[in-house]
């Protein structure tokens, strides 16, 4: 019964499984090009968007949805499927999505780069060296890298809040409701904008800018 399981009567020898090869040459293609998408993976989301203590559902999405979208791509790739199937494939793709609150920009751009990277590193023929493909690679991280420690942080941030004395809202009164907004948040409040304004219960929803202090 083993003998049957495992086969290696086959013209090149090697030994089989039902039918499959217990190990293949392209191994070790595969073991290296996760190696360096994982890397790459690593750095992104480390280094750079988790670099602060933030979000970690966010950083738990884009650690498995890169290695998930590589190795299908990876395998798929060698695989020739029919028009209708790979049509079906993307046809249960599309269906799926996420049930959950809408998912911010910044946290949707990384997981569009963390995707992007793995379909890169996963489908690249023989035609592209390997110099383009760590170019590729780092260029998304120096770019990354430069809009957040470089640009991004010096942007400022946002929030909305209930102001109740209306009266500062009058452009004469402006730097003294500038100095109210800061006393009461603590916050560097560097400019504000008028929203809502409710006269009947004499409150305004105010937009306010201020300085992220941390970056």
């Amino acid at each position: 019964m083993l003998n049957l399981l495992l086969q290696s009567d086959f013209p090149d020898q090697t030994l089989r499984f039902l039918g499959i090869k217990l190990f293949d040459e392209d191994f070790w293609p595969l073991l290296i090009r996760f190696t360096f998408n994982f890397l790459v993976l690593i750095i992104m989301v480390r280094y750079l968007y988790y670099r602060k203590p933030g979000d970690r559902d966010f950083a738990f999405t884009f650690l498995i949805f890169n290695p998930l979208i590589f190795f299908v791509c990876y395998l798929m790739s060698s695989v020739k499927l029919e028009i209708g199937f790979a049509f079906g494939l993307f046809a249960v793709f599309s269906v799926l999505r996420y049930r959950t609150l809408t998912i911010p920009i910044k946290e949707m751009t990384y997981l569009f780069a963390v995707i992007t990277i793995a379909v890169i590193n996963a489908l690249t023929t023989k035609k592209v060296s390997y110099t383009e493909l760590l170019f590729t690679n780092f260029s998304i991280i120096a770019l990354l890298a430069y809009l957040e420690y470089a640009w991004y942080s010096h942007a400022l941030k946002t929030t909305e809040v209930q102001y109740e004395v209306i009266e500062n809202i009058r452009p004469e009164h402006h730097e003294r409701l500038l100095e109210d907004l800061r006393l009461r948040t603590g916050l560097p409040i560097e400019r504000y904008e008028i929203l809502r304004t409710d006269f009947l219960r004499d409150t305004v929803r105010l937009k306010v800018y201020y300085k992220d202090e941390e970056s």
